[in-house]
């Protein structure tokens, strides 16, 4: 598998890069990429569109209904839909792209973009995470409840290794949470954990919101996983104190999301 940063600031978009939004693909035994889009918050869907066919895009996986993680779905259903030539009004709806996001997703992706309630997404299909794995080619998505204001979840794929497809590697995605036995038990073993770290100790105190460097780091080393990128911190927050948080409570190897850049799996 193949996680390439498509928007990792946290809260909002930022100055140099959109907010959450992770672009995964792995190949088939026959060679067909696949393709899972993790989250597409604020701001996402433009340089989504550098990396990216829209069309080509196979499902999309949302943690929770916050905006920084769901808001560019709609410019994302704009293009699906009226494309000139590949939008399902050209060509009359063939499959809708499916969407899967916490209970009343495509309600609140519908009231954001202002449509009525009689219309409906013909070039999108809604679920919820309802516990069972998610089959998207050769991927197997599973989702955690953890935890956050809102129902969250974190996602664990599981796919073939980029550099030897007859193994199986797993990429975890924090989604937002704090420390939770949820994103422990979704991370466990992981080859990749992709891990928010949106406060600093010290200066943010809430809890129940988000992890800090210290807890990201102290999941990780719970969890057994064996290498991390840190995510979602907002504009104002230092990366280098982000990361030396992190490296006190995690020994393994630690990356910060950046915009566009590529990990294999």
């Amino acid at each position: 598998m193949r996680l390439t940063i498509v928007g990792c600031t946290g809260s909002m978009a930022g100055p140099e890069a959109a907010a959450s939004s992770y672009l995964l693909e792995a190949d088939d035994a026959d060679g067909r990429t696949w393709r899972l889009l993790l989250d597409c918050g604020s701001g996402a869907f433009g340089p989504l569109q550098a990396l990216v066919d829209p069309t080509a895009i196979d499902a999309v996986g949302v943690t929770h209904m916050h905006p920084d993680h769901f808001a560019d779905l709609c410019g994302l259903y704009v293009y699906l839909r009226y494309h000139p030539t590949d939008g399902t009004t050209a060509r009359q709806c063939e499959r809708p792209l499916e969407v899967r996001g916490p209970e009343g997703a495509g309600a609140k992706v519908a009231a954001t973009f202002g449509m009525a309630p009689e219309e409906d997404f013909d070039c999108m299909s809604f679920s919820g995470w309802d516990g069972d794995p998610w089959q998207v080619g050769p991927m197997r998505v599973e989702a955690f409840r953890v935890e956050h204001p809102v129902e969250a979840y974190g996602l664990r794929v599981t796919g073939p290794s980029d550099e030897d497809p007859s193994r199986e590697v797993s990429v975890v995605y924090s989604g937002d949470t704090d420390e939770c036995d949820g994103i422990v038990d979704a991370a466990r073993d992981a080859d990749l954990l992709l891990v928010e770290a949106a406060f600093l100790e010290g200066r943010d105190e809430p809890r129940g919101i988000h992890l800090t460097g210290v807890r990201a780091g102290r999941v990780a080393t719970r969890a057994g996983a064996r290498r991390v990128v840190l995510t979602h911190l907002q504009p104002w927050t230092d990366p280098v104190r982000a990361v030396a948080e992190a490296t006190t409570t995690y020994a393994g190897p630690i990356d910060l999301a950046r915009p566009r850049a590529v990990h294999v799996v």
